[in-house]
């Protein structure tokens, strides 16, 4: 399983033949420009965490061309069926098993609404479990005691929490969000992309050291192997 980093809260996972493109915010993405093309960009699938704008500017762009399956809550899902797409909704806690892997939706605290301010359903996350590996995708969200329930069902590779602050968990909550989903490899995402999220990089790196956990924190393009 490989990810690589897109920007602000943009993932490319790549499972075997398939490509699965999560919360696609690109074009409108400055620290982006010149690092990412969204028309290289050829997913099955689109993981949608939520409706705000800095998570679906490109769903369609990236949709239309590559004819990907849109996942995401049934509101959000809806929103993009009555649009031509083809997609699949889920809600909390609901599994489903796609050809690239079993996906389960979580909890998320936060906010979600179109940039119309049409209703977006409520937020979430997703865990991708494939045959001998477990990524957790939080999505946006504060610090939240359902993660506690993760490990009970779930031994994961690698935890992607946000750590910018102000609008989702900052540094010190996202170590504890490592703590409660009992995964020590972290690759953080939502910071830096505006000034709101701007993090200092190396107490960022010093304090998940500090709670013996490896925090990945990947340039635009770069990418790991789980």
């Amino acid at each position: 399983m490989k990810v690589t980093f897109l920007g602000h809260a943009s993932l490319l996972i790549e499972i075997g033949q398939y490509k699965v493109l999560v919360d696609p915010f690109i074009t409108g993405n400055e620290k982006a420009t010149g690092k990412i093309d969204i028309e290289d960009l050829n997913p099955d699938y689109i993981l949608v965490t939520h409706a705000h704008q800095d998570h679906i500017l490109d769903v369609e762009a990236i949709g239309k061309r590559s004819d990907s399956v849109i996942v995401s809550n049934y509101e959000i899902a809806m929103h993009y069926q009555a649009k031509g797409f083809k997609v699949h909704p889920m809600n909390h806690g609901g599994s489903w098993n796609f050809d690239f892997g079993k996906v389960k939706y979580t909890n998320a605290i936060h906010t979600s609404s179109f940039p119309d301010g049409s209703y977006g359903g409520q937020p979430g996350g997703f865990i991708i479990s494939t045959e001998d590996k477990q990524l957790y995708i939080a999505g946006d969200t504060a610090l939240t005691a359902d993660m506690k329930l993760i490990p009970l069902t779930h031994q994961l590779d690698l935890a992607i929490l946000p750590i910018g602050d102000n609008f989702t968990m900052g540094i010190e909550d996202a170590v504890l969000a490592a703590d409660f989903v009992s995964c020590n490899s972290v690759l953080g995402y939502h910071y830096d992309t505006f000034g709101y999220i701007e993090i200092d990089h190396n107490k960022a790196l010093e304090a998940f050291a500090k709670a013996g956990k490896k925090l990945h924190l990947l340039p635009i393009g770069e990418a790991l192997t789980v």
